[in-house]
């Protein structure tokens, strides 16, 4: 019989560790705590977990720290949970390799949801790099650089579909603007944002059956953007 995934909790607060870790259980998980940043970066080398959640304000490191030192060895799914909500910490925590950002309070059921997608992503990543993504109604083939929308084909431009192809590479996470100016355009700086927003509304034409209420291609305000197949 496979084990429970491990969930891995990095958080100095004891009642919001006793409190997930009695929420986690109950939902079958296994689950290590740790009230210090370097103490979880120990835990995760001494017992690498399927899913790591993070809270940034530790006694030691900074959270973030945490993040980017882990990402030296290790794709484990990192969610980070933190009180803090202004745009910059989730860009950093973005950029330096969380796959996930919710702030506190959060719904359990949420939580929940997140972890579940973050466990799918990371056992489809063992394997070989999916080729054919299915989003909604949408089928992106990576290898034959195909896009369908139920029988239909959508003719896309290539930088279309680079920058669709880049946030199907990554599903369900949350991309920065700057990470996908860096890689579709090859822009070192974030000030080209609205030519960003320009091209995500048009594949949101093209793509979605409702532009103005997109099921797909989601904005995460002020941070990047996701493209959503999952919960």
């Amino acid at each position: 019989m496979d084990k429970a995934p491990l969930i891995l909790l990095i958080d100095d607060e004891p009642q919001i560790l006793r409190a997930l870790k009695t929420i986690l259980t109950s939902n079958r998980f296994r689950v290590a705590t740790a009230a210090s940043g370097e103490q979880g970066i120990a835990l995760a080398v001494a017992q690498p977990p399927d899913v790591i959640i993070l809270d940034l304000t530790l006694p030691d490191i900074d959270g973030i720290q945490v993040c980017e030192q882990i990402r030296e060895w290790s794709r484990v799914p990192i969610i980070v949970l933190s009180v803090r909500d202004g745009e910059k910490d989730k860009v950093a925590a973005l950029d330096k390799g969380a796959d996930d950002y919710l702030t506190k309070p959060f719904g359990i059921e949420e939580l929940l949801a997140r972890i579940r997608v973050a466990l799918r992503h990371a056992e489809q990543s063992l394997g070989n790099k999916q080729s054919i993504l299915k989003a909604g109604q949408l089928t992106i083939d990576l290898a034959r650089h195909i896009v369908t929308r139920g029988v239909e084909e959508m003719r896309l431009t290539a930088t279309e579909f680079k920058l669709l192809a880049y946030l199907a590479a990554h599903p369900d996470r949350v991309l920065t603007h700057q990470a996908i100016l860096t890689h579709v355009w090859g822009f070192s700086e974030s000030d080209h944002v609205e030519y960003l927003r320009v091209y995500i509304g048009q594949l949101r034409k093209k793509l979605e059956t409702n532009p103005d209420e997109p099921q797909v291609l989601m904005t995460e305000p002020g941070i990047g953007y996701r493209l959503k197949t999952g919960e």
